[in-house]
C-alpha cells in the first residue's frame, strides 16, 4: 500500500547511501593545519558549498586554494578507506519503490559520483536520478519544488547533517536522520539540538513501519499547517 502523504523520499550520497569519507577528512584537514575543531565550525562545514564551507574553516588561505588541499588530501584518504555502499541501501531503496514514491539522490559532488558508486542501482531511482546541490546547498527547496514540482511538505529527506534537518524543519519537509559514528562528530548532538525526532545508527532501521510513522506525521503536519493557513 502506497503511503497517504509523502510522495518523495531524497537519500543523501555520502554519509547515507555511502560510508561517511567527508567528516573523518574534514577533520584531520583543519586539526592537522592547526585550526580548532568545534561544533560551531563542523556546523559550518559540513553540507555547505564547498567555497562556502573553506572560507568557515578559519584556516590561512583562499577558498579555492582550501577546497583543491582539502579534495587532495581525501584523495589520499580514499586510497586508505575507500567508499563503499552502507549495508542496507539496497533494501531502503527496495522498500521505497514499493510505497509507491520517488526516489530521488542528492549530494555535493557531481553526477559522476554517483555514476562511479551506485550506477548498479540506478533503477531504483526515478528522473533525474542525482541532483547535485553544491551550488543550493542544503536544496530541501530546489529538490522538492523545482526538479519535482511538489510542496516541501510532501517530500522526506535523509542525510546525515544537521543543517538539512534545520532546512527541513523550516520548509516544513520530513526528516530522518543518519548521522555519522565518526568519533569526533557533533553531528547527533547537533541533530538532537534541532529537534529532530527520528535518528537512527543505520539503513536496517529505515524500515516500512518508520516510514509509515514518518508519512503519518507529515500528514498530520499538514493538516495542522492548513488550517493555521
Amino acid at each position: 500500500m502506497t503511503l497517504s502523504h509523502l510522495r518523495l523520499v531524497a537519500v543523501n550520497i555520502d554519509g547515507v547511501l555511502l560510508n561517511d569519507t567527508f567528516s573523518p577528512v574534514i577533520h584531520q584537514f583543519i586539526v592537522g593545519r592547526g585550526g580548532r575543531y568545534t561544533a560551531e565550525v563542523e556546523r559550518a562545514v559540513l553540507s555547505r558549498p564547498r567555497l562556502e564551507a573553506a572560507a568557515a574553516t578559519g584556516l590561512e588561505g583562499s577558498p579555492e586554494e582550501l577546497a583543491r588541499a582539502y579534495f587532495r588530501e581525501r584523495e589520499d584518504y580514499l586510497r586508505e578507506y575507500p567508499l563503499r555502499v552502507q549495508p542496507g541501501a539496497q533494501a531502503l531503496l527496495t522498500v521505497l519503490r514499493g510505497l509507491g514514491v520517488r526516489v530521488v539522490c542528492y549530494g555535493g559532488l557531481d553526477r559522476s559520483h554517483f555514476d562511479a558508486h551506485l550506477h548498479e542501482y540506478a533503477g531504483l531511482f526515478d528522473d533525474p536520478v542525482y541532483v547535485c546541490t553544491d551550488a543550493v546547498r542544503p536544496g530541501i527547496r530546489e529538490i522538492a519544488e523545482d526538479v519535482f514540482g511538489l510542496r516541501c511538505d510532501q517530500a522526506l529527506f535523509i542525510d546525515d547533517a544537521a543543517s538539512v534537518a534545520e532546512a527541513a524543519r523550516a520548509l516544513g519537509a520530513a526528516f530522518i536522520g543518519c548521522p555519522t559514528d565518526y568519533e569526533h562528530s557533533f553531528q547527533e548532538q547537533l541533530m538532537r539540538g534541532a529537534g529532530v525526532r527520528h535518528m537512527v545508527r543505520s539503513l536496517e532501521e529505515v524500515d516500512e513501519a518508520l516510514l509509515r510513522t514518518v508519512d503519518a506525521e507529515a500528514a498530520a503536519a499538514a493538516v495542522v499547517g492548513a488550517g493555521r493557513g
